[in-house]
């Protein structure tokens, strides 16, 4: 029973694979050689991101980086029958062919959070990875896009921005910091509060990507739930703490990596969908932005052939919702200084 279970399951593979990212959202086949890079692919998140991407019918090739550990991650990947091919490779001497030709690079490289840490804590080691990668992208692929996940995101999109504009290669357009697994968290909390099928909901998320800085905006969310303030408030709260209720529930052993690894999958496909000319491809990211005084800001972004097409407004905001946003601008304001003046001393 059991063998031809197995059986059965493996004629089924080639089709279901496509069927089930077309069914999640992901773009359907196209064509277009387009190659991804993931830099840290070795990790918590680039193992799962990796394989999430090698299901992603638009990318014809994948190359996974990290300073160790690729190899068996680019070998166990490229098992898998789907278009793209993939190339592992290790250490700062491969990091330039690694990125050669790229249209879309994912940095998800860094430690992760652990118990008790806050993205801040983060800072003094993840900074320093972002700033070598960073000089090397703008050495090896200046016009790829630039997919942000090591934490604390905040941060390292204006330490990019520096060096970006240092090698006279910054283009704001090709800069975005992954904010979709506060979508994703969003959208999956509202949906069980509400009792609305998730597959049906929306909720744009503004502000930064770490607690106070993450703002849901539940009053824009469709359907219309009507729920009461004090819920509005409860889900507010958890969409911000949702990184650490999953650090305290892996007790010590982990992050979120396989959430953050689906989030950054969807977004670098909306990404790969814009590069192709796919009309009205909006997601929410931190990118450049004047929505606020700020330099940096959260947003809905409509994604084109050129990487943003259009910072979209925050739409009308509830007053809980405008207390949110001023209460995170100060925050959010000492951590993009913190990594600009990170960026620039050298």
């Amino acid at each position: 029973m059991r063998t031809s279970m197995l059986r059965s399951l493996a004629r089924k593979t080639s089709t279901a694979s496509t069927s089930y990212l077309t069914r999640r959202g992901f773009a359907s086949g196209s064509a277009i050689d387009r190659k991804v890079a993931i830099l840290g692919a070795a990790g918590g998140i680039g193992q799962p991101l990796s394989l999430l991407m090698k299901l992603n019918p638009l990318v014809s090739q994948l190359a996974l980086y990290d300073i160790a550990g690729t190899p068996g991650v680019a070998a166990d990947v490229s098992h898998i029958n789907t278009r793209s091919q993939v190339l592992g490779f290790a250490g700062e001497e491969q990091l330039g062919k690694a990125l050669e030709g790229a249209d879309v690079v994912i940095i998800p490289a860094g430690v992760p959070r652990k118990p008790g840490m806050t993205r801040d804590d983060l800072f003094n080691i993840n900074a320093g990875i972002v700033k070598s990668l960073c000089t090397a992208i703008a050495k090896y692929c200046p016009h790829a896009l630039i997919n942000m996940i090591s934490n604390p995101v905040n941060s390292t999109v204006p330490i990019a921005s520096e060096v970006f504009k240092k090698a006279g290669t910054y283009d704001e357009k090709r800069l975005f910091g992954v904010t979709t697994l506060d979508v994703v968290r969003a959208k999956t909390f509202y949906a069980g509060k509400a009792k609305v099928n998730v597959a049906d909901v929306n909720v744009p998320v503004v502000g930064g990507h770490a607690g106070i800085t993450i703002l849901p905006l539940f009053s824009q969310a469709t359907p219309n739930g009507n729920l009461a303030s004090e819920e509005i408030e409860a889900l507010t709260k958890r969409t911000q703490d949702g990184g650490t209720e999953v650090v305290e529930a892996k007790a010590g052993k982990g992050s979120a990596t396989l959430s953050m690894a689906y989030a950054g999958a969807i977004f670098a496909d909306a990404c790969l969908k814009g590069l192709n000319g796919v009309p009205d491809v909006v997601e929410c990211s931190f990118v450049q932005s004047t929505v606020t005084d700020l330099p940096f800001f959260a947003s809905k972004v409509r994604l084109g052939k050129n990487g943003v097409e259009e910072v979209l407004g925050l739409g009308p905001l509830s007053d809980y919702e405008k207390q949110g946003l001023e209460a995170l601008k100060l925050e959010l304001k000492s951590s993009i200084e913190k990594g600009i003046k990170f960026a620039n001393n050298d």
